[in-house]
C-alpha cells in the first residue's frame, strides 16, 4: 500500500483548531451535515480549506479521515485490500471503508489529482443511497449515521484532465473558499506564525502585492500558509526580506523574471 494512504482508524480532534470564519461557512457546514449531504470545497492552495474541516470535525465531535490525494492513489488505496500477514491473507480496511464504518468525516484533499477510478467508488456513498461496495470481499456497507463526505479541489488548476465530471460535482453541495480578508489574515499569520500583528499585517500587505499580478505570469498568489511559514522563519531569527525569499519567492516559481518582480515588491514593503 502506498505510504501516503496507510490505514488507520478515524481521529477525534481533541484540541479545538484556530479558525477565524469568513462568513457563513461553518453553519452551511453544520446544515449539511445535519441533511446527511456531501461537501465540496473549492478555494485556492493554502487559504484554509483543510483547517475549516478539522475545526468542523472538532465542533461536530465526529472522528475525521484525512486523505491527501495523488496520481497514484487507486481506489484500493481508498477502500483497502488484502494483505500478507504471518503467511496469512488478512483483509485491511482502507480509510474510506474506517471512516464509513465508524461514522468519520472522511476528507479527500485535491480530489482531481486522484485516478479517475477513485471518484467512481464514492458515488453511492454520495446520494440517498449512501452505500460502499467492497467488490474483492463481495461485501456492501451501508454508511454510519453520521458518516460524512467531504472533498476539495483547487479551481485555478482546473484543465481537461483534472477536473470533476459533472456526474461528480452534482452530488456535492460546493463551500467557495479564498483568501482571508486582510485584517483576519493578519491575526492569523500573528497566531499560527508566533509574530506580533505589525509583522504579520506587512506580510499580508505583500501578498495582496503579489496576488495582483498573477495575471503575470504566477500560476497561483501567496497563500495564507505560506506567510505563516515566513513568519515562523523571522521568529527564529532570520531577516524579514531573506524570510520572505525563502519561503515565498522560491516556493512560488522558477522563473528569474518573476523572482526579480517579487523581490521588488519584498523590498517595498521590508
Amino acid at each position: 500500500m502506498h505510504d501516503a494512504v496507510q490505514p488507520r482508524v478515524a481521529q477525534y480532534i481533541d484540541t479545538q483548531p484556530y479558525y477565524l470564519s469568513s462568513g457563513d461557512e461553518t453553519a452551511l457546514f453544520e446544515a449539511a451535515f445535519g441533511a446527511r449531504l456531501p461537501v465540496m470545497l473549492k478555494g485556492p492552495t493554502g487559504c484554509g480549506k483543510t483547517r475549516f474541516v478539522e475545526y468542523m470535525a472538532w465542533r461536530l465531535k465526529r472522528p475525521l479521515v484525512t486523505v491527501s490525494c495523488h496520481e497514484d492513489l487507486f481506489a484500493s488505496d481508498l477502500v483497502g485490500r488484502y494483505l500478507l500477514r504471518d503467511e496469512q491473507t488478512v483483509w485491511t480496511d482502507g480509510p474510506l471503508t474506517a471512516a464509513v464504518r465508524a461514522g468519520a468525516i472522511c476528507y479527500l484533499d485535491e480530489i482531481v489529482e486522484a485516478r479517475k477510478d477513485t471518484t467512481v467508488v464514492i458515488h453511492p456513498l454520495t446520494d440517498n443511497r449512501r452505500l460502499l461496495s467492497i467488490d474483492k470481499k463481495g461485501e456492501v456497507i451501508r454508511a454510519h449515521p453520521d458518516f460524512m463526505m467531504v472533498i476539495s479541489f483547487n479551481p485555478g488548476y482546473q484543465s481537461v484532465l483534472k477536473d470533476l465530471k459533472q456526474s461528480t460535482r452534482q452530488r456535492f453541495v460546493g463551500l467557495v473558499f479564498d483568501y482571508p480578508e486582510a485584517e483576519k489574515e493578519a491575526a492569523i499569520v500573528a497566531h499560527e506564525g508566533g509574530v506580533d500583528e505589525a509583522l504579520a499585517r506587512r506580510l499580508v500587505a505583500l501578498a495582496a502585492k503579489i496576488r495582483n499580478i498573477r495575471e503575470h505570469g504566477l500560476t497561483e498568489g501567496a497563500s495564507t500558509r505560506l506567510l505563516i511559514y515566513a513568519a515562523q522563519l523571522i521568529r527564529g531569527g532570520i531577516d524579514p526580506s531573506r524570510a520572505c525569499r525563502t519561503a515565498i519567492c522560491q516556493p512560488l516559481t522558477d522563473d528569474a523574471r518573476l523572482l526579480e518582480t517579487l523581490e521588488e515588491l519584498i523590498g517595498d514593503i521590508f
